[in-house]
């Protein structure tokens, strides 16, 4: 099946709607809101904003090879010992990941969504595409920030506008 541009330009537009309203939620976060979890068991606030830019930048430039050396730091934010990150860094963060894919998805042909990368999974080569990739980040970027929502809304913080 062929893309249609215009229905991608909306996907695009609508996940952007998406990182803006994230980004409005965490802005006021303290702390001590951002290490908020629904249960002890669960990724608090903070830890899955972390986790949405890592994997952004993980997949992004660890796999297909966008962006530079300044966004590697970033895929470090999701390793066990990372550090807390206060909202303004992980605003930065989401920014600095959200441009890095903006770039590419902008720059992609429908024929370069269709090249493939070798990945490495339980010790068995798979290609994927970059249109699998591009999926693969949107829904788990979907997932958290449902995450992230149903949390401040448990402890009646204002959430993302989904």
């Amino acid at each position: 099946m062929a893309e249609d541009r215009t229905t991608l330009e909306i996907f695009y537009g609508e996940w952007r709607k998406n990182q803006d309203n994230l980004k409005a939620a965490l802005a006021p976060l303290t702390p001590e809101q951002l290490r908020l979890r629904p249960a002890a068991d669960l990724l608090s606030v903070g830890q899955l904003a972390q986790h949405i830019v890592a994997v952004r930048v993980y997949w992004f430039h660890g796999l297909l090879g966008e962006g530079g050396p300044d966004v590697a730091d970033y895929a470090l934010w999701d390793e066990p010992d990372a550090p807390p990150r206060t909202a303004a860094e992980l605003l930065a963060g989401l920014d600095a990941s959200w441009q890095l894919m903006a770039r590419a998805l902008a720059r992609w042909t429908p024929a370069d969504r269709q090249q493939t990368f070798p990945y490495e999974r339980d010790g068995n080569i798979e290609q994927l595409s970059r249109s699998w990739v591009i999926w693969h980040v949107l829904e788990q970027n979907l997932h958290h920030v449902g995450e992230i929502t149903v949390t401040l809304r448990t402890y009646n913080l204002p959430a993302p506008d989904l």
